[in-house]
């Protein structure tokens, strides 16, 4: 597959954030010629900041996540470049993962019933973090654990330290996992759709939770809601068959989107406050899988507006002084589109 050229990232900090954490460029995972399963992966994560990295199921989401947390099958192949706060993560051997796993970078998983050990109990699983990077006493550890509980809204922390995964309820498990991401203190927590598998209550408890308890770290949110995202992020990458495909801060990208996936993703979503009007919109077609991916555009044969242009591969530009980007030759929500004149007809090469 053709790369795809990035466009720098020039959306303006929110108040909150800090210097950029996470710095990732041109970040590939393949799995032999022509099953490049994340073709170009290019995104910054500033401390403090939540990045969402949105898509259908397929788009290559999760394996982005695996690949930042060195999680990925031997048979995976990881090119490109991902900075953590000056350490290179690509081309790192299981070894040097171990030292960085915990103490600086953490990833929530989206079913804590599978990814908690079921023969410890959850306070010993925080403790085995700090135990591993040699941070604390045993004494220490465990006082710490029962304060990192204690931080994460469990009640009783003392008592429930001492419970097993299976004692508790899918959202106290939740709340333990990231108490487990939050043990050493890392610089980056990677969170891959961690509330999926929960009832809308408990979901917006974790999230309110993960982004008040992670405000020291930079966090990247794998989800394929757009509810989610609008309650988590302070950025939105969209990802489409392996490649971003549409980015930029959170209110520009959710109020004026201008890849046609990302509107048709936004237009699927049930609005409470609007009357009925029949069916949902949905996107007709599937994401290609690896192995059937054309060159072009990767959302031409599902997208309204594809034209013969569209089979050449558009580069991710930056579209509005905000700092949004599109990888179309025919975005929405620009002075052409809004004039009804087209990229090409605008001189746009």
């Amino acid at each position: 597959m053709a790369a795809v050229t990035t466009a720098p990232d020039t959306a303006a900090a929110p108040a909150r954030t800090g210097d950029t954490v996470l710095d990732v460029r041109d970040l590939r995972v393949s799995f032999g010629p022509g099953l490049d399963a994340v073709d170009g992966l290019t995104l910054t994560a500033r401390r403090g900041e939540t990045v969402a990295v949105v898509g259908e199921s397929g788009c290559g989401k999760t394996l982005s996540a695996l690949a930042l947390s060195g999680l990925l099958p031997e048979s995976a192949t990881v090119t490109g470049s991902a900075v953590l706060d000056g350490d290179q993560l690509v081309g790192r051997s299981e070894r040097q993962w171990r030292a960085l796993r915990g103490a600086k970078v953490s990833m929530i998983f989206q079913d804590a019933a599978t990814a908690l050990n079921p023969l410890m109990s959850v306070g010993a699983q925080i403790e085995e973090v700090m135990a591993i990077h040699g941070t604390h006493g045993r004494a220490a550890r465990r006082a710490r654990a029962v304060e990192l509980l204690t931080s994460v809204g469990v009640p009783d922390a003392a008592v429930r330290a001492r419970s097993h995964p299976h004692q508790l309820s899918g959202g106290m498990r939740q709340r333990v996992m990231i108490a487990i991401a939050l043990a050493g203190s890392p610089d980056l927590v990677v969170a891959d759709e961690p509330t999926t598998a929960l009832d809308v209550t408990v979901q917006a408890q974790v999230l309110a939770l993960l982004r008040e308890s992670t405000r020291d770290a930079a966090v990247i949110f794998i989800t394929h809601d757009m509810g989610v995202v609008a309650e988590i992020a302070d950025r939105v990458v969209v990802m489409y068959a392996g490649s971003v495909v549409e980015s930029g801060p959170l209110d520009e990208v959710l109020e004026r989107p201008h890849h046609p996936y990302t509107a048709a993703l936004l237009a699927s979503v049930p609005d409470p406050d609007a009357p009925l009007a029949g069916e949902l919109p949905t996107i007709p077609g599937r994401v290609p899988p690896l192995g059937e991916r054309a060159e072009g555009c990767p959302f031409r044969d599902r997208c309204p507006k594809a034209r013969e242009k569209c089979g050449q591969r558009p580069p991710l530009a930056a579209i509005t002084p905000g700092g949004s980007a599109a990888a179309c030759w025919y975005p929405e929500n620009t002075a052409a589109a809004e004039d009804g004149r087209t990229a090409d007809e605008e001189g746009t090469p």
